[in-house]
């Protein structure tokens, strides 16, 4: 253990292995210390220079009172890197280290090779579920808080098979600092990068834990999702998977950072490999369905469209046939007007001429019959006078619209044949 002062503040950094090596950093949940990754030592120590800490507010580190934040506690990793005189490191983080690990690629990009990033969100739990473990902390210390964090970090199983393992942990959350758990903690609760992992260009190692309910895996899945390139593989552990399968994530590990390629780190499930390739199908639907509909809605549309222009041009010649059968039946009107009364005009004046002598003195015997039998003519020639005019006003109608019109013609026709005839005689 070696107390390194930045500024003026101390934290808890050790490094192992050769100076000459690439720098790997690691740093580690809430609640532990440094510690927590002495199982990866031996195999890390052979390839890389490992840099290790205590995160604020954790170990032998700074603990102050806080809030802290993520940005703060991404900070204190380059401040160590600055005093280490480290220009680039690969990273390792779980948890909460992980997330100060999506904060440095984001916002120190190119002081980063490669990361991975273990058991961890970018975005985790509501407020209220921070606030309690904040409140509880603060108010009855870290004792309340072992048994049941714990029991969420291991699965049942592995604490039945094992003592020491989760016994070393339990040591570690009885003597975090209170002040510094609940500040950490309240720095998680205020923290969201989902959007800001859409611009990491580092080659990234996701490890997520089958088992693991404070982090669960489509927690990782949308990390790897998020982060271009990004691989995700799974353990058959809950939350400090370094730990419950310590060699397939030491092998993971070691595999993906010291591999020559970035592609040779693979997904270890095809779980992995079909939540990927869902997510890279979705816009692609979206699109395929968004075109088809256009496609189908141009036909319609032409369709619809001459179908409209077929009533219209029905419904104008419809409009055009009786408004021509109502033009012609008014002039056939006033003509037959015009000739009934010229016909009764001309009857006026061959009755004011002077009448033979016989029709004369048949005259002078009934004068009181004669002006009866004139009222008489006048009534019928009226009434000829009238049924001729709308004979010729459905002649008229027959002719100018017989295809639309021929049926109400006939009917009309039909009514008129059916009148009694003794009327029209008189």
């Amino acid at each position: 253990m070696a107390e390194m002062k930045i500024g003026a503040e101390i934290f808890n950094v050790v490094v192992e292995g050769p100076d000459d090596a690439p720098a790997l950093m690691m740093s580690n949940s809430l609640g532990t210390t440094l510690h927590m990754w002495d199982g990866q030592m031996d195999a890390l120590t052979k390839s890389f220079r490992v840099i290790r800490y205590d995160s604020r507010g954790h170990g032998g580190s700074v603990a102050e009172d806080g809030p802290y934040s993520i940005d703060q506690l991404g900070q204190d990793a380059v401040n160590i890197l600055d005093a280490l005189g480290v220009e680039k490191a690969n990273w390792i983080g779980l948890s909460m280290g992980g997330m100060v690990g999506m904060w440095l690629m984001t916002h120190h990009g190119d002081r980063i090779n490669r990361a991975v990033l273990a058991n961890t969100g970018a975005q985790l739990g509501g407020p209220e579920l921070w606030n309690m473990r904040i409140r509880t902390s603060r108010n009855e210390g870290m004792l309340p808080l072992v048994t049941s964090t714990v029991e969420r970090w291991f699965t049942r199983d592995f604490l039945d098979r094992n003592t020491a393992a989760p016994e070393k942990i339990a040591q570690m959350l009885k003597t975090t600092p209170p002040l510094g758990y609940a500040s950490c903690c309240a720095a998680i609760r205020d923290m969201d990068q989902r959007e800001a992992i859409r611009s990491i260009s580092n080659p990234v190692l996701v490890i997520v834990g089958k088992h693991d309910p404070a982090t669960p895996p489509t927690m990782g899945g949308l990390i790897a999702n998020s982060i271009p390139g990004a691989r995700l593989i799974d353990l058959d552990a809950a939350h400090l998977s370094n730990i419950e399968a310590e060699s397939a994530f030491t092998r993971a590990v070691v595999g993906f950072l010291t591999s020559a390629e970035r592609s040779d780190a693979k997904p270890a499930s095809a779980a992995a490999k079909r939540s990927k390739s869902k997510a890279a199908k979705k816009p692609a639907k979206k699109a395929a369905k968004k075109a088809a509909k256009k496609a189908a809605k141009k036909p319609a549309e032409k369709a619809a469209k001459k179908a409209a222009k077929k009533v219209a041009k029905k419904a104008a010649k419809k409009t055009a046939t009786r408004k021509a059968v109502k033009k012609a039946a008014k002039k056939v009107a006033k003509k037959t007007a015009r000739k009934s009364t010229r016909k009764s005009a001309a009857r006026k004046s061959a009755a004011r001429k002077p009448a033979p002598r016989k029709a004369a003195k048949k005259t002078a015997k009934s004068k009181a019959g004669g002006r009866k039998a004139a009222t008489k003519n006048k009534a019928a020639t009226k009434k000829t006078a009238r049924k001729a005019v709308k004979n010729a006003v459905k002649k008229a109608a027959k002719k100018v619209a017989r295809k639309p019109a021929r049926k109400p013609v006939k009917m009309a026709a039909k009514k008129t044949a059916r009148k009694p005839a003794g009327k029209s005689r008189r």
